[in-house]
């Protein structure tokens, strides 16, 4: 007898089931198969033997991610360690739904897996009536922890999407081929469209672009002068083409065009003229993302067809598992199957055709460097998708290679040995990561001064002034400090303006104040005469010492300055 066991993993937790008569199932496939709808039934062939729930989202998104690649969690061993039995007289036997789990835990466990067959059916069974197997356990709240786990997953996948860096190149390809194929039609409906007018501009001027700023610039052409001339040959970059065009304005064969009609293909022409300066924007915009996640391939066949390349494979990292022979017919597989179909002769090349080396090379030498070419595309996205610091010295090395080779076919001079190239690339490129390396923590070391100045600046903004943050820049100016600055500034030099009014002003005080110790001197004089109490008392008060009072009144003026200044 087999003693089954099957392994359910559910958004709640792990679920271990007991199959009871394995075999007896095992026969009776199609009976199964019915009575996984009734729930009766399925309770009578499956049991519940132990259950471990997740403790948070964060527990399950990382359990789910681990089985999605196939790793055995730390959780889901510890769990079939504890319940699954070893010993015993019946053979142990663990279903699982998916093989790649289940080659992890043949692995780790010396257990038979079973995959397929009897344990779909009752995983099947499992799923539908999970949340009556397990107590506890609503069908409501099964549906809500599926729900979230899905959603954190999906979220998860696409934060950390290996990829990312490729969408973009994948996208701005694909756009620059769009915006090709419609400024390019619509070129063509400007000129059709003014040629009406004027014919002969069609034959003069063959660029597309420039023919629609001509349209653009031009108008009228009975309008055009001599005065038009300049204006031309800045557009034309050519004084005989402009001189050509102002004569041929002179004696067209064109129809007569309203204004109106003139607007319109004024307003046509404008749109195609921004469409391909914007056209002119996003190949820089390809060639600074090439340049940074794939610098090496760049370097070697250029930004457009590296990004083609990458387009046509889905992924840097898929273009990197492809073989050689595989990227020298990429974009050609039509051909390579219709050949393979009437026995024919198989291309030669796919994409990798329009670099410019294909096209140096003679006739009979074409199959040999395209060959070459794709052996050295496929070394340099490798190391472009597995390097951590990226740098183009092996795309320039490879490039030199593939120079080397076009010579060697045309003049028969020995390129270099292989070997030699990357040992001198090694080293080239050692040094250049370690530069990099060097900026980057340069960097890092400035971001995390300027994250604890600002930190710093915040502290202190609450008691003091607030902080501000102008691009990153910290510009925190304390206004207290800065008032008092001011202040005592601006004391200086009233001091050094106006000394001799102060003194002045002390003089007056000091008059006024002998004037009135006088008036009191006389009072007391007369009330002597009156009272004895009354002496001691003035006596005491005169001989209070009368110095101080005379600093009070320097103070009071430097209080009243004080208040106007503020006010």
């Amino acid at each position: 007898m087999v003693l089954l066991h099957v392994l359910f993993e559910h958004a709640a937790g792990y679920a271990l089931f007991a199959v009871k008569e394995v075999e007896e199932i095992g026969m009776l496939l199609p009976q199964v198969e019915e009575s996984v709808l009734s729930l009766g039934k399925f309770n009578s062939m499956v049991s519940l033997a132990a259950f471990f729930p997740f403790k948070s989202a964060q527990a399950a998104l990382e359990n789910m991610n681990a089985i999605s690649e196939g790793v055995v969690h730390a959780d889901l061993k510890l769990f079939l360690e504890t319940n699954l039995p070893r010993s015993g007289k019946k053979k142990a036997a663990l279903g699982v739904s998916d093989a790649k789990i289940g080659a992890a835990l043949q692995e780790e466990f010396t257990i038979s897996i079973q995959t397929g067959g009897v344990v779909a059916e009752i995983t099947r069974g499992v799923r539908l009536h999970f949340h009556s197997l397990v107590k506890g356990l609503t069908a409501q709240a099964a549906s809500k922890a599926q729900l979230g786990l899905g959603h954190s997953y999906s979220r998860a996948k696409v934060k950390f999407n290996v990829n990312r860096a490729d969408n973009m190149i994948i996208q701005s390809i694909a756009l620059l081929d769009q915006l090709d194929k419609d400024i390019n039609t619509f070129s063509m409906r400007v000129r059709e469209w003014y040629g009406y007018h004027f014919p002969e501009l069609i034959k003069i001027v063959s660029d597309n672009s420039m023919y629609c700023r001509l349209a653009q610039l031009i108008g009228n052409r009975k309008e055009l002068s001599e005065e038009s001339l300049e204006s031309l040959e800045e557009v034309v970059m050519d004084g005989a083409k402009a001189q050509a065009i102002l004569e041929a304005s002179r004696s067209s064969m064109g129809m007569d065009i309203s204004p109106i009609d003139l607007i319109n293909i004024e307003r046509f022409s404008s749109r195609v003229v921004s469409l391909a300066d914007y056209r002119l924007g996003l190949q820089e915009y390809l060639r600074s993302k090439m340049s940074q996640v794939a610098p090496n391939l760049a370097a070697l066949i250029g930004e457009v067809v590296g990004a083609r390349l990458i387009s046509h494979a889905g992924s840097l990292t898929n273009l990197a598992k492809y073989p050689a022979s595989t990227v020298q017919i990429l974009g050609a597989e039509k051909a390579l199957f219709r050949a393979l179909k009437t026995r024919g002769n198989t291309p030669k090349y796919g994409l990798i055709f329009h670099s410019t080396f294909i096209g140096r090379a003679a006739a009979k030498n074409k199959g040999r460097i395209s060959r070459y070419l794709a052996n050295k595309c496929t070394i340099a996205s490798r190391i472009d998708c597995f390097s951590e610091v990226p740098t183009s010295v092996f795309g320039d090395k490879l490039r030199e290679q593939v120079e080397e080779r076009l010579s060697f076919y045309e003049t028969g001079d020995v390129p270099r040995k292989n070997v030699d190239v990357m040992k001198e690339a090694v080293k080239e490129a050692t040094g250049v990561a370690a530069e990099i390396k060097r900026k980057l923590e340069k960097k890092e070391k400035k971001r995390k001064k300027r994250e604890k100045k600002l930190q710093e600046l915040q502290a202190n903004g609450e008691t003091n002034g607030e902080a501000k943050v102008v691009d990153g820049e910290v510009d925190a100016p304390v206004v207290k400090k800065k008032k008092k600055k001011q202040e005592t500034e601006e004391m200086e030099v009233q001091a050094d303006e106006t000394p001799t009014a102060a003194n002045g002003a002390e003089d007056a005080s000091a008059k006024k104040k002998k004037q009135k110790i006088e008036v009191e001197a006389t009072d007391d004089q007369a009330e002597e005469a009156a009272t004895p109490a009354k002496k001691k008392k003035k006596r005491k008060t005169e001989n209070v010492d009368p110095e101080p009072a005379e600093v009070i009144p320097e103070a009071v003026s430097k209080k009243k300055k004080k208040r106007g200044k503020t006010e």
